[in-house]
């Protein structure tokens, strides 16, 4: 009888020490999962230490003040219980072992290098020039020091929430924007506001650097800082116990409202091995409404499935496992790999991820470069030699070298028809000062400019007189137009008219030392010019 109260005492132990590590550790209930296999592995683990215990001699209190030793079990060597934990425990890691082996490249060259298919397409048709209003300037590090300045101004919540470092960059009405949600700054801050939830959430406009706190009518009430049931973890491994997560997004649709974009892994080859997407998961911020998508019909705001870590595994398995496993590590004939780093370009209405293509023995050029869709992981092959985004970077900030500016990782641009780095020059304290543009195929092209249109009209030139044909046409607009006001001004030494159009508020400068022919208008006049656009002002580039 003392026996058998002590092994239920074990058993609850057990299941006690189990179901709290589930709570915590929330592995889900599927075989392909690498942290089940651990969770159970650990549970065997404690069981078999349970039985040892139980091996012990323990002394038990008699009511009349005596005590007895009672032998709750056999020698540890004869403990049966100990015996078939122990041998259950070397079973499952066994088959973890294998399993991982079989699952991985050694043996699955050819499905790991077919989990991507690539599209060769031609750059100049595929990226068009876009306007420099459109262009994502910042960074994720730059986006989250203006985040911080813009969360230190809001007086009514910077005691109470803090700003999370998700920064997701997405497409929202067509402009590229970095969106993160607040957090609780403590437990107890959480306590006093839980029930009201997040009260709004980040915005950076990556094209104008303007920070935004979306203030919501309903506070979000699922988020990674919450807890218990409502911890966003939590609440999906609850409602999808079997479902595997990839990590998760925080994005807004087209009206603002937060979601969390739950991709759920698939695993294609063995146990663990071909990892993929099946599903993505869709969770109502505010509300906690749960959809559920099969990546095929996953609505089209959502531009973030795949995470770009995945992506860029995808291409590497595909460009070093050509001729098998064996080959990618030896001789590594034919092997390509992708370069140190990446970024996001907007194409089509979605985030394509970028990165060059180098071979695994090239240190400084590309042969060229990848475009990846982050929600289809439609992936397109751009053929171009060239120089690797760090070597731009370098010789960047090799033209400000004086100041000590860093360059962020390059965008890629097309540039009259030319594929072209731009690279955002930032100052100690994160503030883009300056503006780069590289050559891919002639590196040695380094334009810089105060503003993106100064930095393109030098960059133009350098093209110019290094001979490279280019499209001038295709970059600039044209108008017509009766002068309201012309105003002339000098910048940096050089004479400057601004121009207003009737029935527009867009600006238009005239570098005079350009085009000398502006003088010979004023206001009233018709005019008939082509132009840069620009952020701020468009550049005008000849009058007709």
């Amino acid at each position: 009888m003392k026996k058998t109260k002590f092994v239920l005492l074990a058993l609850i132990l057990l299941l006690l020490i189990a179901s709290i590590g589930y709570y915590i550790y929330l592995p889900a209930i599927n075989i392909h999962s690498v942290d089940f296999w651990f969770f159970i592995i650990i549970c065997f683990v404690i069981a078999s230490m349970i039985s040892v215990i139980l091996g012990n001699r323990v002394k038990v209190h008699q009511k009349n003040g005596g005590s007895v030793d009672i032998n709750l079990s056999k020698p540890l060597k004869k403990n049966r219980i100990f015996k078939f934990f122990s041998v259950i425990t070397l079973l499952l890691v066994l088959i973890f072992i294998i399993g991982g082996i079989l699952s991985s490249p050694i043996v699955n060259a050819r499905k790991y290098r077919e989990l991507l298919q690539i599209e060769d397409r031609n750059f100049t048709d595929d990226v068009k020039e876009i306007s420099f209003g459109d262009i994502p300037i910042l960074d994720k590090e730059s986006a989250a020091l203006l985040g911080s300045r813009k969360m230190g101004s809001m007086v009514e919540y910077v005691s109470q929430f803090e700003v999370a470092d998700n920064y997701v960059q997405i497409n929202q009405n067509d402009i590229p924007v970095r969106v993160t949600p607040l957090k609780y700054a403590s437990v107890f801050k959480w306590l006093t506001n839980k029930n009201k939830g997040l009260p709004a959430y980040i915005k950076i406009d990556m094209t104008t650097q303007v920070a935004e706190c979306v203030k919501l009518p309903e506070g979000i009430k699922y988020s990674e800082s919450e807890h218990f049931g409502r911890y966003i973890y939590r609440y999906l491994r609850f409602n999808y116990p079997t479902y595997i997560f990839d990590s998760i997004n925080f994005e807004v649709n087209d009206d603002g409202t937060p979601f969390w974009v739950c991709p759920v892994k698939d695993y294609t080859i063995g146990l663990f091995g071909g990892q993929s997407v099946k599903n993505v998961v869709l969770v109502n911020a505010i509300t906690g409404e749960l959809q559920n998508y099969k990546v095929k019909d996953v609505p089209t705001w959502i531009d973030r499935v795949y995470a770009s870590e995945l992506l860029v595994s995808y291409y590497n398995y595909y460009g070093t496992l050509k001729h098998g496993y064996l080959n990618s590590i030896f001789s590594q004939k034919d092997c390509l790999q992708t370069t140190e780093g990446y970024n996001y370009i907007a194409l089509e209405d979605d985030v394509w991820a970028y990165t060059g293509i180098t071979s695994v023995t090239s240190d400084e050029s590309i042969v060229g470069f990848v475009l990846m869709n982050q929600r289809t992981a439609k992936t397109r092959y751009y053929s171009i030699s060239g120089a690797k985004e760090y070597s731009a970077m370098a010789s960047s900030e090799g033209k400000v070298q004086n100041l000590a500016y860093k360059a962020t990782f390059p965008l890629l641009l097309n540039i009259a028809d030319e594929p072209t780095y731009f690279i955002a020059l930032k100052d100690n304290a994160g503030l883009v000062k300056k503006y780069a543009m590289v050559n891919i195929e002639q590196y040695t092209i380094v334009a810089i400019g105060d503003t993106i249109n100064q930095c393109e009209k030098d960059y133009i030139s350098q093209l110019k007189e290094n001979n490279i044909n280019i499209n001038d046409v295709a970059s600039n607009a044209k108008t017509t137009g009766i002068i309201r006001k012309i105003s002339q001004c000098v910048i940096d030494g050089n004479s400057h008219y601004f121009i207003l159009l009737n029935g527009s508020s867009n600006i238009y400068d005239v570098p005079v030392a350009d085009i000398i022919s502006i003088v010979k208008y004023s206001e009233g006049d018709t005019i008939t010019f082509s132009y840069l656009e620009g952020t701020d002002y468009n550049t005008v580039t000849g009058i007709q």
